[in-house]
């Protein structure tokens, strides 16, 4: 028994010694000492998983590389053409100026910015006049060819 009470104490010393000399200016540095104790044994069980975590993070080191189908130039219609153009594009660089004439119009919902108000050309495209921002891109990927 004499050995297992040496060990604790041993433990609160190490860390009451690192707390005391910082904290030089305080009147009562028992105090303070004392609870740094306590918080130093939960560190290190907290400290473990994330050594795991931070090594899996580590093991992918590759650049992610682009899907190819999204990369692969579309034909817009003649409706979604009035807004991105005529030319063939990405579906990424659709969505996108899609997206800016959106906001160049101020067609967003001002409470609910997931809701989409549709003009005259964007109901060609939605077929209604509000549509979800998550409904858009299935409707403008029926717009591609």
């Amino acid at each position: 028994m004499a050995t297992a009470k040496k060990a604790p104490a041993a433990k609160k010393a190490a860390p009451a010694k690192k707390a005391a000399a910082p904290a030089k200016k305080a009147a009562a540095p028992a105090k303070k000492a004392a609870a740094p104790a306590k918080k130093a044994a939960p560190a290190k069980k907290a400290a473990a998983p994330a050594k795991k975590v931070a090594a899996k993070k580590a093991a992918p080191a590759k650049k992610r590389t682009p899907n190819a189908a999204f990369m692969k130039a579309m034909t817009p219609s003649a409706a979604l053409a009035a807004i991105v153009g005529a030319s063939p594009l990405p579906r990424t660089e659709v969505t996108k100026k899609v997206w800016e004439y959106i906001k160049k119009n101020k067609l967003q919902d001002a409470v609910n910015k997931r809701i989409i108000k549709a003009d005259a050309k964007l109901k060609e495209i939605f077929k209604k006049a509000e549509a979800n921002m998550f409904e858009m891109t299935k409707m403008i990927n029926e717009h591609l060819k």
